[in-house]
């Protein structure tokens, strides 16, 4: 279920929150984690049916696990083994058995051997995310950070809860152990939370998919018709489309937490502002960022074994957070590109440098590493990647295609027009905080006229069939 879908916005949304605040009522509260469960459960009952036993009973696994870790002090290392051949056993299954299978059957027709038959295996949504969020919880009671759940029941709604079940933000349990049980919901919330989630449905159906469309397009071409102009042109609209589909998704999960008491972390910092790629992870994915720091690379020894060591430590990282994204080259090569520019840079000391230093010129440059692997990471296979490449940094100059001159209506290039000043404005700039800024009428003006004039425009594209998934749905 896409939450700019119209079952999600006329349906779904409105009925969980009539059920949440009336349990309230009549209960006192006793029951509002059993409903946000029932309707996260059902929630992904509605995209994914097929697992979501899977996800219960893994849940249940971990939730035991958890508390055998907690109270079984001398055979804790064995439960924590145990939780991990689970967790990573089920995500390599889902993610990289299909491609493993292709690999290995490739490699057997060279040799004239006869390939392996193999049904291919269906991706579960959102297990990348609910992995991490289980990984971290376990790890964090072995380690004695936090003590295990007792209630089952808080525990499978700090799983599955929905408004971040599918992508994300990765929330941390000592972020959100608290609130399991003493969040207390408030009007101002509910209003913050509702402009949250307005601003990310804007973001979402008007320039996210405005992009979307016009790289669609770019990307299905034939080699022979990609030129200079129409090569850097689908690398433009993909690095905004990405960037606002995304952020769009965390914005929305952050709103719908607000909503019902909880705080989410924040998940993007103006990543294209970035004045290095050191800078842009601190920016970018955050929470992935983050959980790769901490259960990874400062356990690998991070950068207190010296420079070699540093290096290789950061290398395995970005090749595992390419595999993260999905069984294919492209993401593989896409973390080693990133690796690569982290490693220069602390080789050569240039994410040292002071952020205002060279700022306009670093800002360019980071920008362009970035799009050119926003190339391999959209890319279909190498190949694609590299004469798409070839295409951008070779000049030539071809007629637009038919396809790519109906995908550039005046829609979609005002709304891209738009989605620009995004690569210029100040690092720390929040169009959300300037929105949510009630001391200043100009911005409460904003906000209802947001709400007045762009959620029924949103509306009604929605209802058009205007709604698309989101991109990291299939992460």
């Amino acid at each position: 279920m896409v939450f700019s879908s119209t079952i999600f916005l006329f349906a779904f949304l409105p009925a969980v929150i009539i059920f949440y605040f009336g349990q309230q009522r009549l209960f006192a509260k006793k029951l509002r984690n059993a409903v946000l469960l029932f309707f996260s459960y059902l929630f992904y009952l509605y995209g994914a049916a097929g697992f979501l036993l899977i996800l219960i009973l893994s849940t249940l696994a971990d939730y035991g696990l958890g508390r055998l870790i907690d109270r079984k002090v001398k055979y804790k290392r064995l439960w924590l083994c145990f939780s991990l051949l689970l967790n990573l056993g089920l995500l390599a299954y889902f993610k990289y058995a299909n491609f493993f299978i292709q690999e290995l059957n490739g490699f057997l027709s060279g040799w004239k051997s006869f390939p392996i038959e193999w049904n291919a295996v269906i991706l579960p949504i959102g297990i990348s995310f609910f992995t991490f969020q289980k990984l971290s919880y376990i790890i964090d009671v072995y380690k004695g950070k936090s003590r295990a759940l007792e209630n089952a029941l808080d525990f499978a709604l700090y799983i599955a809860m929905f408004p971040q079940l599918i992508a994300g933000p990765i929330v941390r349990f000592s972020q959100i152990r608290s609130q399991l049980k003493e969040r207390r919901e408030s009007w101002n919330d509910f209003f913050n939370g509702t402009m949250r989630f307005c601003w990310g449905l804007a973001k979402k159906v008007v320039i996210a998919n405005s992009c979307g469309q016009i790289t669609d397009v770019i990307f299905s071409l034939e080699p022979q018709l990609l030129d200079t102009k129409t090569a850097w042109l689908g690398a433009i609209t993909y690095t905004l489309q990405i960037y606002f589909d995304f952020s769009t998704y965390s914005d929305m999960a952050i709103g719908l937490g607000m909503l019902f008491g909880f705080s989410f972390p924040e998940n993007f910092n103006r990543p294209y502002s970035a004045v290095c790629i050191t800078d842009f992870w601190r920016r970018w994915h955050i929470t992935l960022s983050r959980w790769f720091r901490d259960y990874l690379y400062i356990p690998l020894g991070g950068n207190r074994r010296g420079t070699t060591r540093t290096c290789l430590n950061t290398a395995l990282v970005c090749v595992l957070c390419g595999l993260w994204h999905g069984a294919n080259w492209t993401f593989l090569f896409w973390g080693v590109y990133h690796g690569l520019f982290l490693i220069i840079e602390r080789v050569t000391g240039i994410r040292d440098l002071a952020p205002e230093k060279h700022n306009i010129i670093r800002r360019l440059a980071t920008l362009i590493i970035v799009a050119v692997g926003w190339v391999i990471f959209r890319a279909e296979s190498l190949s694609q990647a590299t004469g798409f490449l070839g295409a951008m940094f070779t000049f030539s100059d071809l007629p637009i295609s038919y396809e790519l001159a109906r995908a550039l209506n005046y829609r979609n290039v005002f709304f891209i027009m738009g989605a620009l000043p995004v690569f210029f404005l100040p690092g720390n700039f929040s169009m959300i905080k300037l929105l949510m800024n009630k001391n200043d009428p100009i911005p409460v003006v904003a906000g209802a006229l947001m709400i007045l004039l762009l959620l029924p425009y949103c509306a009604t594209l929605i209802v058009g069939g205007a709604s698309g998934p989101f991109i990291y749905y299939r992460f």
